[in-house]
């Protein structure tokens, strides 16, 4: 599934649009969906096989709604700065989730290129274990269940997705440009993503606001979604309302 729409809104909130990390499908953010696609419409799109960040937010821009709430995680909080800053218009509010606005290390982009090297599409099977298991919290990373539905999504996206999004530079704005309000939202057991990262999101956006969800590693939307999806509600009302 490309594109996965959820149209049961039963009021005229703003309809938000999520954009999944690394390896990731849309079914990143099936528990969010289950707790507030009742209330808005939701666009969950992959993030499009092609060539640069900045291909992938002009994919995502053509298949959104006119204006929307943009919600991106990881690898898809670049894309959303990117979207956010390309289509000013569009972008009623961006929320970054466990994101950064580092490129990887030598070390992070040596090791995805070998991983590449070293696979085919027939072989690849999705993330190894042991590097899925680094990006949930350590209490969880004898479940099973989770590892393998985090390696499932990789397994379904495909080598081609793999070498694609391997292959992406993430150096696309130290000081983004952003027009709309932001949220950033960092896990405080994120060993992925440190909080110097975030902290360093946040002040690089002015007037962003930074909320850090406890008990829980990189994977917020699947770990914490209860407290994700309160998090990101709250900062909305509080916007609208103008607290």
């Amino acid at each position: 599934m490309e594109l996965e729409t959820t149209n049961s809104a039963t009021n005229c909130e703003s309809p938000w649009v999520l954009l999944p990390g690394f390896m990731l499908d849309e079914t990143l953010w099936d528990e969010v969906v289950s707790l507030c696609g009742h209330r808005r419409q939701i666009v969950r799109p992959r993030l499009a096989t092609v060539e640069t960040i900045e291909d992938i937010a002009d994919d995502v821009a053509r298949r959104a709604p006119d204006r929307f709430v943009l919600v991106g995680f990881s690898l898809g909080g670049y894309v959303a700065r990117k979207l956010a800053e390309r289509y000013p218009e569009r972008v009623e509010a961006l929320v970054l989730i466990a994101s950064s606005l580092r490129d990887d290390t030598p070390e992070q982009a040596q090791a995805k290129r070998n991983a590449v090297a070293t696979l085919t599409a027939d072989s690849f099977q999705g993330l190894s274990r042991s590097s899925i298991a680094r990006s949930v919290h350590q209490n969880r990373r004898g479940d099973d269940a989770l590892i393998e539905r985090i390696r499932s999504m990789g397994r379904r996206l495909g080598y081609a997705a793999l070498a694609s999004q391997s292959n992406l530079s993430r150096t696309i704005n130290s000081q983004p440009a952003l027009e709309c309000p932001t949220l950033v939202i960092a896990a405080a057991a994120d060993d992925l993503r440190s909080a110097s990262e975030t902290t360093e999101l946040s002040a690089a956006i002015p007037g962003s606001t930074l909320v850090t969800i406890p008990d829980s590693g990189h994977m917020l939307p699947i770990e914490q979604p209860v407290a994700l999806v309160e998090a990101i509600e709250d900062w909305l009302c509080n916007r609208k309302n103008g607290v």
